[in-house]
């Protein structure tokens, strides 16, 4: 037997009273104090009243050595006598009388050489693997970063025999109905959440995360880790959005939240009234049969503390450190299967799984990794296979899962399991999730083009045709009710006409004079740009096209409607690392891409905290001087240092190199430099308006185009 330290009271029924104890009977483990030596026990019945005791005894230092010995008891259940020899000497006799409830032998101690001490019982330690370890295929269906994504993305596309075509994809709805066809191909079913369910859309601004939670109660979740976004509206706000996916008649509590990393304060977070782990627990078992699998939950510890707003009270742990000290709790408990669902980036997982001993697998979120190697053909960017099969510290197989963002991927993992409970291998599906509508500039396809579509898509397993599941498209169209007649909620006011560009002086705008923007350019690109900055918790900058504003801002009330229409592009928020070296080539490739064709006008790049001199007339590479910063902290513009690294928030849509900002595609490539914000481009500007209530025209200092030189060399005013 192997030495044993047993952390927790386990409830157990009574055993001595009971008519069959067969099933009952087991290793039990008992704390010697005050030495704190910790004896296991497996308890043989001899007959009603006669209990034969073999184990035993790990001390302090982790030393162990054999008892064994006997238990007598009366029909009260009442201890007569129990006699324990260690190591074939030294006796240990239990006095009397002693309660045995359940096993509870409780009470003093005296050895025969005095020593008196007290026993506390401990509970009852699982079978060991050895009992429970056979075959096992393990199927997990996940999800993660649907950010209250919970209708479909009807403007998405997919290349299909090199064209373009838009199609509908993802959607909770669509998410639920996948599940329930999958699912019941595997007797062993977990379906888990890596975080990040919160932030992102109007679901979000309307209902606080209500919305969010009645769709994952819908297809009931076994296990849920937060992610950063869950703290935007710090403890109290998760704890609410907790409350709500914990509520309901019975049916619907079925989701643990798991954090073992997230230790909020006692008594002072309201994710803690009573204990660390009222609401935020580190693991949940879960049987399948004989059989049980560990889950733990990992959060980011740094990106939620830096990115997000959690209670300064609550502290967050090095998430190896607290992994490995859970895997190993649950090992100690004969558990040998162990995912971990954590919300720590693709990257970051591969490089826990090698710094850990004892798990299996990991099902990650937060970096909106999409993996599935067949993807690439339909024009996704996949970052590799799925799964990713890495090793763990001992060499033993990993298996780590993503599944992208938005509720439009659903990740179906396999898992198969050896006998001695180790990964055998492992499998599975990113099911990209389709609707019914394939349109090519603006048209829908018919007949054989339709049919070219379909037959691909019923040839590829990674993508089908699903139809939403009735229950959950009825929350859905509930919600959309109230988002229509959000649209015009008052969010602020403009104190002035905002005006319109994208090269200063191009003339875009509708209700400004050309002379207006002639020589700074747009002002609602400029407050674009500011908001991004503001609402980026790290960004010390925010860069920002021009192309990417829609719309002129007019004086008077800006409604939830008016920025939906300034900013109407599904593009989410990036954080990314640059050198000033860096910055000024991003400006540099923005410009020459900007004036490469008269259609690249919206490249042209604004921002916050960074101004500068520019003039067309010069080659690339020279178009940029003066250029200077003034970060979130600083009262005053100095030069940009070329060799700092500064923070940049932008558009996924830049991040990722479009309209020619190569420089940045650059350093999105290494995910070390890159952090998702998932907060959503619209949005992000309603939070700003609605925090300072009335915009107005910056001053001119603030202005990113400071001076502007003509294609002839000539300054413009």
């Amino acid at each position: 037997m192997n030495s044993f330290k047993y952390l927790a009271v386990l409830p157990l029924s009574t055993l001595i009273s009971s008519p069959s104890m067969a099933g009952e009977l087991g290793t039990y483990c008992w704390q010697q104090q005050p030495v704190n030596n910790t004896f296991c026990f497996s308890v043989n019945q001899i007959n009603e009243q006669y209990f034969s005791l073999v184990g035993e005894v790990t001390t302090p230092d982790a030393a162990s050595t054999p008892v064994h010995g006997l238990a007598v008891v009366d029909e009260a259940n009442q201890l007569i006598r129990a006699t324990l020899t260690q190591n074939l000497g030294t006796s240990l006799v239990f006095g009397t009388p002693l309660q045995i409830n359940s096993l509870t032998l409780n009470g003093v101690w005296q050895s025969n050489n005095g020593d008196r001490g007290d026993f506390v019982y401990l509970g009852k330690k699982p079978d060991s693997p050895e009992n429970t370890n056979e075959p096992f295929t393990l199927g997990i269906f996940h999800i993660n970063d649907h950010h209250s994504h919970l209708s479909a993305n009807t403007a998405a596309s997919l290349t299909f025999n090199g064209q373009a075509t838009t199609v509908e994809m993802g959607g909770f709805p669509r998410v639920a109905t996948k599940i329930k066809e999958r699912a019941p191909h595997y007797q062993n079913v977990l379906k888990l959440h890596a975080g990040d369910a919160t932030t992102g859309s109007l679901y979000h601004t309307l209902f606080k995360g209500g919305a969010d939670v009645a769709l994952m109660n819908q297809i009931c979740f076994d296990a849920f880790t937060p992610g950063s976004h869950e703290f935007d509206e710090g403890d109290a706000g998760l704890k609410e959005f907790l409350d709500t996916l914990n509520s309901g008649d019975g049916a619907n509590v079925c989701t643990a939240t798991l954090a073992a990393n997230i230790v909020p304060k006692v008594g002072v977070s309201p994710l803690a009234p009573n204990t660390p782990t009222d609401y935020l627990k580190p693991y949940v078992i879960k049987q399948f049969g004989e059989i049980q699998v560990g889950i733990i939950g990992i959060t980011d510890a740094q990106k939620t503390q830096n990115s997000s707003r959690p209670d300064p009270t609550t502290e967050f742990l090095d998430e190896t450190t607290t992994a490995q000290r859970y895997i190993d709790e649950l090992t100690h408990q004969g558990i040998n299967k162990i995912v971990l669902l954590t919300h720590y980036g693709y990257e970051n997982d591969l490089t826990l799984a090698k710094q850990l001993s004892g798990v299996d697998v990991i099902i990650g979120g937060d970096s909106h990794t999409l993996l599935g190697n067949n993807l690439t053909q339909f024009g996704l960017k996949s970052q590799g296979a799925y799964p990713a099969e890495t090793t763990d510290k001992d060499g033993n197989l990993v298996c780590v899962a993503h599944a992208w963002e938005y509720a439009q991927v659903l990740g179906e993992l396999s898992v198969s399991f050896s006998n001695e409970g180790k990964v055998a291998n492992c499998g599975g599906t990113p099911h990209v999730l389709l609707g019914n509508t394939f349109k090519r500039n603006g048209a829908e396809l018919t007949d054989n083009v339709r049919e070219e579509v379909l037959n691909l898509i019923n040839t590829t397993p990674e993508l089908s045709v699903v139809e939403p599941d009735s229950g959950a498209a009825v929350w859905v169209n509930y919600a959309d009710m109230f988002v229509g007649a959000l649209m015009g909620t008052k969010i602020g006011q403009a104190t002035e006409n905002l005006c319109l560009e994208r090269i200063p002086g191009q003339g875009r705008s509708q209700i400004c004079e050309v002379s207006a923007t002639r020589a700074h350019g747009s002002d609602v690109a400029q407050l674009v740009a500011l908001a991004f900055k503001e609402r980026s918790k790290r960004a010390d900058l925010a860069i920002q096209n021009g192309g990417g504003v829609r719309a002129d801002l007019p004086m008077g009330d800006i409604t939830i409607g008016t920025a939906y229409t300034l900013l109407p592009f599904a593009n989410t928020l990036v954080n990314l690392d640059l050198t000033g070296a860096e910055l000024v080539a991003v400006l540099e490739d923005a410009l020459d891409f900007t004036l490469a064709s008269s259609s690249n006008s919206g490249a042209y790049p604004y921002a916050s905290g960074l101004r500068w001199t520019v003039d067309l007339s010069k080659p690339k590479g020279k178009r940029f001087s003066n250029v200077q910063v003034k970060l979130k902290a600083d009262s005053d513009w100095v030069a940009i240092d070329l060799a700092r690294t500064y923070v940049v928030v932008t558009s996924d849509f830049l991040a990722s190199g479009k309209d020619g900002y190569q420089t940045f595609a650059t350093v999105s490539a290494d995910p070390k430099k890159v952090e998702m914000t998932s907060l959503e481009y619209a949005q992000s500007f309603i939070d700003y308006v609605e925090s300072v209530g009335t915009v107005s025209k910056l001053p001119v200092s603030e202005y990113s185009t400071q001076q502007f030189y003509d294609a002839t060399g000539q300054l413009q005013n």
